[in-house]
């Protein structure tokens, strides 16, 4: 019996092959799925890893599983697979761009804050035995754990790109206080979808769709020079500055309202991305490891929007 917040056999059958297989004799895991179910079941409810229902076994296999492939990229690799998947099946669909000249490959980026709870904070200031490494002579801070201080208080920003179905492509975290304009660039260069087949990654998307917070004059030439088509509503002060100064104010930026109101993908993405608790408010103390966590939820949703679940028979 499929128990709520838990795989469905479809869903199942989808990231089966995904998983990583056996090590070396006496080094074989647990029963893969029904670990994943207790990894789903806190993400889903955000409950104390001890507090975990028996019937998904110890809770330190869960959480132990759960860390090591936060930290080396296995719940990521499996998202990246969907994604992959997902664009190869369907080649008009949000991930793809067909010659149709009215077709177009958008995506919408926005941000939301997540409130830590105090279980969040205290992680020691030095990095994890595991640390994942992005590049040779990486220096460990403290400020990796993303976790700062905004008027919500203690709390850690999600700054995220998510395609015209609400399904989140990529994202980086930050502590709460981080600006959004500052994340755009390097949450856009995080953006590859692959192929299926040779091939380069799409890293450039036909157009991007953002709120008046990423509306800066550096932000538009960026954007222009990657030749990516702007949708970026201008804040009030930005515009009366521009008409105070006359002609020398220049031309107004272009703005598409039909465009805009498409935008509002971005904001069912973070509804459907907060339906986990664990994701809501962050109960990780190591950044790495809340990643994994909202890896864990975004393969939900690519799962429940790809998956197509067989027609129950009277």
């Amino acid at each position: 019996m499929v128990r709520r917040h838990e795989l469905t056999d479809a869903q199942w059958q989808k990231i089966e092959s995904l998983l990583p297989g056996n090590g070396a004799p006496g080094g074989q895991w647990a029963d893969h799925r029904r670990v994943i179910n207790g990894v789903l079941f806190r993400a889903r409810t955000g409950v104390p890893w001890p507090d975990l229902p028996e019937r998904y076994g110890p809770w330190q296999t869960v959480y132990e599983r759960h860390r090591r492939w936060s930290a080396d990229g296995t719940w990521q690799r499996i998202l990246t697979e969907l994604q992959i998947e997902a664009a190869a099946s369907d080649p008009d669909g949000a991930l793809a761009r067909t010659a149709a000249k009215e077709a177009e490959w958008a995506v919408n980026i926005d941000s939301t804050s997540c409130r830590a709870h105090q279980h969040a904070a205290g992680a020691r200031h030095r990095p994890p035995g595991d640390f994942p490494q992005k590049g040779a002579g990486r220096v460990w801070r403290p400020m990796d754990e993303a976790l700062g201080r905004s008027r919500g208080g203690l709390t850690s920003k999600v700054h995220f790109l998510a395609d015209d179905r609400a399904r989140p492509l990529v994202w980086q975290t930050s502590p709460g206080q981080r600006g959004d304009n500052p994340m755009l660039v390097p949450v856009l260069e995080c953006l590859r979808i692959a192929r299926r087949g040779p091939g380069r990654p799409r890293t450039r998307p036909d157009r991007l769709r953002g709120d008046k917070a990423y509306s800066s004059r550096d932000t538009r030439a960026y954007l222009r020079g990657r030749h990516i088509k702007v949708t970026i509503a201008q804040p009030e002060d930005q515009r009366s500055n521009r008409l105070r100064r006359g002609r020398a104010g220049g031309r107004p930026p272009a703005f598409d309202t039909g465009q805009y109101r498409r935008r509002s993908a971005a904001e069912r993405c973070v509804s459907k991305w907060k339906q986990f608790r664990a994701v809501a408010s962050r109960y990780d103390k190591r950044d790495y490891i809340f990643n994994g966590t909202l890896a864990v939820a975004a393969v939900v949703i690519w799962l429940r929007d790809t998956v197509q679940e067989p027609s129950e028979t009277p």
